[in-house]
C-alpha cells in the first residue's frame, strides 16, 4: 500500500519558538505561500532545497524529525 508523506513544519515551529509562518520563511528564505503549502500538507512534489533549507536554520540533523510517512486511513 502507498504511504502519505507529511512534513511536520508545525511542529517543528512549536518546537523551535517559530511563532509564525512568516518567521520561518525569514529563517530559511522559502516563500510564505510555500511553506504554508507544505505546512497544510498540499504540495504534491516536495522541493529538496527547501527541506534542506529548513533543516539548515532549525539545526536538524535527522529527516524524521521532518517526514513522516502515514498510511492514507490515519491521516490526522
Amino acid at each position: 500500500m502507498e504511504k502519505d508523506v507529511q512534513i511536520l513544519i508545525y511542529e517543528l515551529m512549536e518546537s523551535r519558538g517559530i511563532r509564525s509562518i512568516r518567521e520561518l520563511g525569514r529563517l530559511t528564505d522559502i516563500r510564505h505561500a510555500a511553506l504554508v503549502e507544505l505546512a497544510n500538507q498540499k504540495r504534491q512534489n516536495i522541493n529538496l532545497t527547501h527541506l534542506g533549507k529548513i533543516a539548515g536554520a532549525l539545526d536538524i540533523t535527522d529527516a524524521n524529525e521532518v517526514i513522516r510517512f502515514v498510511d492514507p486511513e490515519e491521516k490526522e
